[in-house]
């Protein structure tokens, strides 16, 4: 996806507004740990018994494993990009000739050169690979001794240019820091200082940093858990505080390894006492308390209010936001019951007022129109009447209106198409008449939800099979007909089953309801900082 486009957009409209290929996962709950929910597992027994260190490829196609029953690098490749359930064994490379019980493994970015700690000789061996992350194609150049530090190493880290590197060791329970002169020649390695981490782990086992030298986590055998730590100055450990711990002790309890997704949304553990690289999501909002099976969503257009609408309650349910956009601010208020008129709502639309409220549902293949007496207010919703689709769709799936309530659009699974609909009276459904429809089968064949930019130049359809929103152009506004596909944007990493997507009306921000993992989630469209 581009990223970096020139800064050619209108002052009116920010850079890279309402254009997926500027979009990019930034939850406010990602790295938090706290949201973290266990996703899937994948098994390393056939290879490796003894599973120490866990290492990504920067792309997520590509994990490595290294372990002492073995004394190897165990390489596997991912058919979907950090879903590790779709791993497959490739090849190991043995380490042996340098360390008879290695710990853990790390690579540069670029995949040229190769890092494994070591308890046979307590220090870290460098390797050059003449074919970039291909184990096979490497070659021992030389090691640096961590004895000093710590005789019993564990885990190790480099910063992103290769110029500090971390050790963490459960002789001392400390992360121990280093600095190269010289970007990733371990030679060149000097001591510079050490934390603590023995408040909180006396086992430590695993480290990790998030790409700015922010945050720090370590796992360990004692807790069981992932010790999350903030440093007030980047990659200066000195400065470290602790935050939280997150407990992996319902899974294993010698949790060997922690990784991360570059953008903080996936957290991997390796687990020793199962042989299993084990796959967690973080971040979104998560509102599985109030309902399990989320269809629609909607955002008051000041960003203070959020409402899902759900198949298992037949309800809205209504939260408030204390700061306008961020959902990691939510809290419940209410819900509003719907299944007087519908037991299987699939979306909700409000008219920008908030006085209007509409559900679109299967069990009627019908919308059905609320009146509020108080603005925003759902528990001051009550039922006026009714319009049928069921004449072009008998899956109707999701829904939108044309911000004057002359315009109406149905998006549906079993005609994969929206349908476009007039009101003579605007926001008035009884006074609605089908126009025309347009066909999105080619890009996807079961679409959730549908969503345009506030002047009806461009539209949007998430679905369920290319787990991912489509963009298209209109050439006349809000007139389907003259649609064309642009692109598309993916969803995977954070929900495999996507029903929903909403967007703050500067087209700066998108939202994902997830029905896999019971959350919204947050991306921002523009420049990445």
């Amino acid at each position: 996806m581009l990223k970096n486009k020139a800064l050619s957009a209108s002052a009116a409209e920010p850079v890279g507004a309402w254009d997926l290929s500027y979009a990019y996962y930034d939850d406010p709950n990602a790295w938090d740990i706290s949201s973290a929910f266990l996703q899937s597992g994948f098994s390393i027994g056939g290879q490796e018994t003894a599973a120490q260190g866990l290492f990504f490829k920067p792309d997520g196609t590509k994990f490595y494993v290294i372990g002492n029953s073995q004394d190897a690098v165990l390489e596997y490749s991912m058919s979907t990009a950090w879903d590790s359930s779709t791993a497959s064994y490739i090849t190991q490379q043995s380490v042996n000739a340098q360390d008879g019980t290695p710990q853990d493994v790390f690579f540069s970015p670029d995949g040229i050169n190769m890092y494994v700690l070591g308890n046979t000789g307590d220090d870290v061996n460098q390797y050059t690979l003449s074919t970039a992350w291909d184990i096979q194609s490497a070659t021992y150049v030389q090691n640096f001794s961590v004895a000093a530090q710590d005789t019993t190493p564990q885990d190790m880290f480099f910063s992103p240019d290769g110029t500090k590197m971390y050790m963490l060791g459960s002789g001392n329970d400390r992360v121990n820091e280093y600095s190269l002169s010289t970007a990733w020649d371990i030679s060149t390695a000097s001591y510079v200082q050490n934390f603590s981490v023995a408040t909180e782990e006396t086992s430590p086992l695993g480290l990790f940093f998030k790409p700015d030298g922010l945050k720090m986590y370590v796992c360990g055998a004692i807790g069981d858990d992932v010790n999350e730590y903030t440093l007030s100055t980047a990659w200066d450990v000195s400065t470290a505080s602790y935050v939280r711990a997150f407990s992996v002790a319902a899974q294993t309890t010698a949790p060997s390894a922690v990784f991360f997704k570059p953008d903080g949304s996936k957290m991997y553990i390796l687990d020793e006492t199962n042989d299993i690289v084990r796959q967690w999501t973080i971040g979104g909002f998560n509102f599985v308390a109030d309902e399990s099976e989320p269809r629609g969503l909607f955002f008051k257009p000041d960003g203070t209010r959020m409402y899902v609408i759900g198949a298992s309650g037949d309800d809205v349910n209504e939260y408030s936001l204390s700061t306008a956009w961020d959902i990691s601010t939510s809290s419940y208020v209410q819900n509003f019951v719907v299944s007087g008129q519908e037991t299987a709502p699939s979306s909700l639309f409000f008219k920008p007022d908030g006085t209007r409220m509409y559900v679109l549902g299967t069990s009627g293949d019908d919308v059905n129109e609320y009146s509020l007496s108080t603005a925003w207010d759902v528990s001051t919703a009550s039922y006026v009447q009714v319009f049928s689709v069921s004449a072009q769709e008998t899956v109707p799936n999701g829904l939108f209106f044309k911000p004057d309530g002359t315009r109406m659009y149905v998006v549906g699974s079993l005609g994969d198409d929206v349908n476009e609909y007039s009101l003579s009276t605007a926001w008035d459904v009884s006074t609605a008449s089908y126009v025309q429809n347009f066909s999105i089968a080619s890009q996807e064949t079961n679409p959730e939800g549908i969503s345009f930019k506030p002047d009806g130049t461009k539209m949007y359809i998430i679905g369920k099979l290319g787990i991912g929103v489509n963009e298209y152009s209109l050439s006349t506004a809000w007139d389907i007909s003259t649609a064309s596909y642009v692109q598309s944007f993916s969803m995977a990493g954070q929900d495999a089953d996507v029903r929903d997507i909403f967007f703050k009306p500067d087209g700066t921000q998108m939202f994902i309801l997830g029905s896999q993992t019971d959350r919204v989630y947050s991306y921002t469209l523009g420049v990445q900082p």
